[in-house]
């Protein structure tokens, strides 16, 4: 009878199952491979070398924690990452040899004697060092008269492990090149490229030497720390570099973190399939526990030896996981490090992003008052001072206080260190006042030149031998068209003068104008008689006759008179009007006749009194002039 086929198929799905559970129990994970081992040690070097970048950006006292911290724990870092690939690198190097020694004599691999010689020469190491570290510890209890022949023993031992580690060290080189050589899946073995990689950092850092750490020394970081107690920036110029700062330093540990979360991931990656490997490791050993037979010799022996085997496998795996969980907590504490290194330099960019926005808004609400106080200043002008001159004056002394507020506004927002800017301004200023002196002389005496008794375009002064019109009026120097003389009817010589504003100060340059508000010079007028003329006659005569002349500018010259009282306030000004002296010399009678003329009037006047004098005198006949011809007036001196 035959099987029904529903319970045929049945039982081919069962069987499938169970061969299905059973290969994957007896399944092992895959653990990293020599290239993922090596792919994760470039990535922690690249990552420890990306680190470094932290020295540069450590610009304050409070940045050298963080340095000290990250750097201890960089360290440690890359130093377990080393740890983690000899340790797989040995272990695998061992399952390698267990492979061969399985292999039947036909297959057994050419590079099984220098495996052996290789294991040999390790355990020969190891012995020769055990017994070498007893024969130090008797030589601090032995007699006096024994530690000569300890010491020589020592001598000898210290010679044999020499030479031992010597060949130890080239059978290893050997192996590796001929396992270099023989592999066709590695260009190169698994030892020769992690000790190739280990050069590429210091050897404190991959644990070549032996030492802890490669943290700088106290001196180091003392100088380091004096070299940043430098005061905080308070200057827009300033703040505006230390944004610019800050924010590199916000970037570099921006990228940092990336780099750290990026070997972080990476660092799980290896450690998960270890992780799953030890979990299976366990389930096996507590289903082999479960099966012991007790009464079965035999099977009791092979039980106890897959037990060993597992042991053995569980201490290598667990060594391997537990250099990948430190090196995985190292490095979510200096991510943590990391993120509130980058929080505090957030704080202080809004800090300093704060004091530089309100010293912008200091600088312009400064700059918007001195412009108002301007604008006011210009307003008050314009409505309180009417003459035209006076106007003129304040406006200029407007524009340059405006000028110096806005550019004491400018200095003081810009500049960080105002001590250093005064010690400058002040070697400046001296050099500039040494340079210029003539110059700021000149400015200076501009000043006195546009004051009360100034001058201004129009005037007629005297400048030492030079009369002229004052055609224009520098902040550095003056111009004067010249005339011909000294005299009201002086005419222009066509040339124009130019004077230094510094004349005002010089004692040998005079410079002579009119009062402002009048416009009159002196004249005089010398007439000689006959001594036999009656001199009362004389005085009477001429006397009214420029009387008669002078009546129609009498009103002009008292005008000018009041206006000089008023310019002149401390003084009173005497009365403009001519005059008439006698003087008695043995050959003739002098009469002197002066008086005040308007500049712009200067000949018509001196026409009327000289022709009212002669129609004066031709009227008297006893009155006998001497001059031989018309006498002519000129400038009273």
């Amino acid at each position: 009878m035959g099987i029904p086929i529903r319970w045929l198929v049945l039982g081919v799905i069962l069987l499938a199952g169970t061969l299905a559970e059973i290969v994957a129990q007896n399944t092992a994970p895959t653990d990293p491979s020599s290239a993922d081992i090596i792919q994760f040690l470039t990535q922690t070097i690249d990552w420890y070398r990306q680190t470094q970048q932290e020295q540069q950006i450590a610009t304050e006292p409070a940045d050298l924690g963080f340095l000290a911290d990250n750097r201890r724990m960089a360290t440690q870092i890359v130093r377990l990452a080393f740890d983690f690939a000899h340790q797989e690198e040995q272990r695998q190097s061992k399952q390698s040899k267990t492979t061969s020694n399985a292999t039947p004599n036909g297959n057994v691999s050419q590079n099984d004697s220098l495996n052996k010689a290789a294991s040999e020469a390790d355990q020969l190491v190891q012995q020769t060092q055990a017994e070498l570290e007893a024969l130090k510890r008797q030589l601090a209890t032995v007699s006096a008269a024994k530690r000569r022949h300890l010491e020589n023993q020592i001598a000898e031992t210290e010679s044999e492990l020499g030479l031992f580690q010597a060949r130890q060290q080239a059978l290893h080189s050997m192996l590796d090149f001929a396992s270099g050589a023989s592999g066709a899946v590695r260009g190169t073995g698994l030892r020769a490229q992690i000790e190739e990689l280990a050069r590429a950092v210091p050897p404190a850092v991959s644990g070549m030497n032996g030492t802890d750490s490669t943290l700088p020394s106290d001196q180091e970081s003392s100088a380091k720390l004096n070299s940043l107690n430098k005061p905080a920036p308070n200057g827009i110029w300033g703040l505006t570099t230390e944004l610019f700062r800050l924010s590199s330093k916000r970037s570099v540990l921006t990228n940092e973190l990336r780099a750290t979360e990026g070997l972080q991931s990476s660092s799980m990656q290896v450690r998960e399939p270890l992780r799953k490997h030890l979990k299976d490791l366990i389930q096996s050993g507590n289903q082999l526990a479960q099966q012991a037979d007790v009464s079965d010799q035999t099977a009791l022996a092979q039980e106890k030896q897959q037990l060993d085997s597992l042991t053995t496998e569980f201490k290598q795996v667990s060594g391997l996981l537990v250099s990948l969980s430190k090196q995985g907590i190292l490095l979510d504490l200096y991510k943590r490090s990391l993120s509130n290194w980058k929080q505090e330099v957030d704080t202080e960019f809004k800090e300093n992003l704060k004091g530089l926005l309100a010293r912008i808004g200091g600088v312009a609400i400064a700059l918007g008052a001195v412009l108002i106080i301007g604008e006011v200043w210009r307003r008050t002008i314009f409505r309180y001072v009417h003459d035209v001159r006076r106007r003129y004056q304040f406006l200029l002394m407007r524009k340059i206080a405006i000028w110096c507020g806005l550019a004491l506004v400018l200095i003081f927002a810009f500049v960080t260190e105002l001590g250093a800017v005064a010690t400058f301004a002040g070697l400046i200023t001296a050099g500039v006042a040494v340079a210029l002196q003539n110059v700021i002389v000149s400015m200076v005496g501009y000043f006195f030149l546009i004051g009360r008794f100034g001058i201004r375009v129009g005037d007629r002064v005297q400048v030492g031998t030079v009369t002229g019109e004052v055609v224009d009026i520098g902040l550095v120097r003056f111009h004067l068209m010249e005339l011909s003389g000294n005299t009201a009817d002086s005419e222009p010589t066509g040339r124009v003068v130019a004077f230094s504003n510094s004349v005002v100060f010089q004692a040998a340059a005079s410079l002579f104008k009119q009062i402002p508000g009048t416009n009159f010079v002196w004249h005089e007028i010398v007439l000689k008689f006959a001594p036999e003329s009656d001199y009362r006659t004389i005085r009477d005569r001429v006397q009214r006759a420029i009387d008669t002349a002078f009546s129609e500018y009498r009103d002009s010259l008292e005008r000018q008179r009041r206006q000089m009282e008023l310019s002149l306030s401390s003084i009173s000004a005497s009365e403009l009007k001519p005059r008439a002296r006698i003087h008695f010399t043995t050959s003739a009678i002098e009469v002197i006749v002066r008086y005040p003329v308007v500049m712009d009037k200067a000949v018509e006047t001196d026409e009327r009194i000289i022709g009212e004098i002669f129609s004066a005198v031709n009227d008297e006949p006893r009155l006998n002039m001497l001059n031989a011809e018309v006498p002519t007036a000129k400038a009273a001196t």
